[in-house]
């Protein structure tokens, strides 16, 4: 079992930055997916960000690239996404999530976090 907690949510003007943790616990030994999905209501989860924590190879979608930078440390058993530039349409609840599979797709994650809300105004 992995427990994650995310943290540093919260409402911020168009064009400020904001920095979201994630904290994992318990069986992270295998855990060489980290990501980081948000959803905005009435639309779909989409993943924002991701790291193959192992080979430390990145992605991010294509709304977030130049903008969100997703790091780990791994000391801390800690991932973060720091996000800059932000915009009204940034607006979701933000989930960290993690799996142990080899490639990390969209749908290699096993365990999320509770979520942590970020709201962008113009």
């Amino acid at each position: 079992q992995v427990h994650l907690v995310e943290s540093g949510g919260g409402s911020v003007q168009a064009g400020g930055s904001l920095r979201l943790s994630c904290a994992a616990s318990g069986d992270t030994y295998n855990n060489n997916c980290m990501g980081w999905f948000r959803q905005a209501p009435g639309k779909e989860r989409e993943r924002v960000a991701g790291l193959n924590t192992r080979g430390g190879v990145a992605f991010y979608a294509d709304s977030v690239k130049g903008r969100f930078t997703i790091s780990q440390d791994n000391a801390k058993n800690t991932v973060y996404l720091q996000m800059n530039s932000l915009k009204p349409e940034d607006t979701a609840m933000y989930y960290c999530a993690e799996g142990d599979r080899f490639y990390c797709t969209a749908t290699a994650y096993d365990y999320w976090g509770q979520g942590t809300q970020v709201t962008v105004s113009s």
